[in-house]
């Protein structure tokens, strides 16, 4: 009876120890053997055994690598078990990249979008862009374990539906999840775009090494992403982080949430834009972004101020979550320390100095390409594998 139970108390750990290597593999998309059991807290031994069967049962590929100089072998997801689609859907752009379970890029795709463009309209083109990106890589539909997108919206993960109304004007009463579904044809996890950055930043990114981080989306919209204890934090329906709405004016404009004086109606594209008018004309954002990166002193002073601006919001919030680093992305992020410079001042002002573990503020190491890498690891962490309990069940029949 004894001998039973012990039998049977081993094959539960071994079954989870089997799934707990393919998850983190899953999440973290190619580590190798020594990272893995840092990862799991098992032993080297334990992770070698475990790869060597999955590698047999055909879960997992590996390669030959290189980490701090000595040779070690990387451990990815098989690229049989399928692909992922990542679409960021912004406010005046749309990117989608195809890639796989080790979290590369097989085919992107990008083009611009006009303002407030129709629903409808925008996912008929994701999902003409999808069916185009997997014919060229010779895929189809049924290769694709999942979707991911990210919008400019706080978003209800259990509905896939935007919580706050008036912020994607024609979105509001939509079933994100459920409506690219029908038209791609394969399952749809729908996030927002700031939650994404800081996903794909604290995995593949400037955030990876820390536990708690904030990812700022300083772009057409400004929003925060947040990480606590190495998972992203949405808060209830998916408004935490939502920092563009924070009244910095309560005499200022209506904000598109129907506050008054939101950080969005000052630092955001429009409000940037419409002060540059006078002496530059229209011009886009990223015209901004590259006249200041210039020198030019109007956009210069612009981006600046926006920095400082956002920075002080940004305070706010690391005085009460208190990350380690804080990420910057988005278009007025590249414009390098013209942005990031006032940004910095503003926040260490604003902040208790911690003398222990001072706050680090960084660019996002994937730059203007985090938000669609987050929804690819989005539709990737979110997809099914196959159970290890399965390789027993075909090694049995074998």
């Amino acid at each position: 009876m004894s001998n039973k139970a012990t039998a049977g108390s081993q094959s539960s750990l071994r079954e989870a120890n089997r799934t707990l290597v393919l998850h983190t593999v899953q999440r973290w998309g190619g580590l190798t053997q020594v990272e893995l059991a840092a990862a799991t807290g098992l032993s080297t031994a334990t992770v070698s055994n475990i790869v060597r069967e999955m590698y047999a049962a055909g879960l997992v590929d590996t390669a030959v690598t290189t980490r701090s100089g000595r040779r070690a072998q990387l451990v990815t997801l098989a690229r049989r078990l399928g692909l992922a689609v990542g679409v960021h859907l912004g406010s005046r752009h749309l990117r989608i990249v195809l890639g796989d379970f080790g979290h590369s890029v097989i085919a992107e795709q990008s083009l611009p979008l006009p303002r407030d463009h129709r629903m409808d309209a925008s996912l008929d083109r994701v999902a003409l862009l999808v069916a185009d990106m997997l014919e060229r890589v010779g895929a189809s539909v049924t290769d694709v374990v999942g979707v991911g997108i990210g919008v400019p919206a706080p978003v209800d993960a259990a509905t896939g539906m935007i919580s706050v109304g008036g912020v994607m004007r024609g979105w509001d009463d939509t079933h994100l999840g459920q409506t690219l579904a029908k038209r791609v044809g394969c399952p749809v996890a729908v996030d927002n775009e700031a939650n994404l950055g800081a996903l794909a930043e604290s995995t593949l990114g400037a955030s990876r090494n820390h536990r708690d981080s904030a990812f700022v989306l300083a772009s057409h919209a400004i929003g925060a992403g947040l990480v606590i204890d190495g998972k992203p934090h949405r808060g209830y329906a998916g408004l935490a982080g939502e920092i563009g709405h924070v009244q910095v004016d309560p005499q200022g404009l209506i904000c598109s949430c129907g506050n008054r004086g939101c950080l969005d109606t000052i630092v955001g594209a429009d409000a940037l834009l419409e002060a540059v008018r006078p002496i530059r004309g229209a011009l886009s954002l990223r015209d901004v972004v590259l006249l200041a990166k210039e020198g030019d002193q109007g956009c210069s002073r612009l981006v600046a101020d926006a920095g400082a601006q956002i920075g002080a919001v940004v305070a706010n919030l690391c005085m009460v979550m208190n990350p380690e680093v804080v990420v910057v992305g988005g278009e007025l992020a590249e414009s390098g320390d013209v942005f990031l410079g006032p940004m910095r001042t503003a926040i260490t002002r604003r902040m208790v100095v911690n003398r222990i573990a001072p706050l680090e503020v960084v660019p996002a190491a994937l730059g203007t390409r985090a938000e669609v890498m987050g929804a690819l690891l989005l539709a990737l962490q979110a997809a099914e594998v196959p159970a290890m309990g399965d390789v027993d069940n075909e090694e049995s029949a074998s």
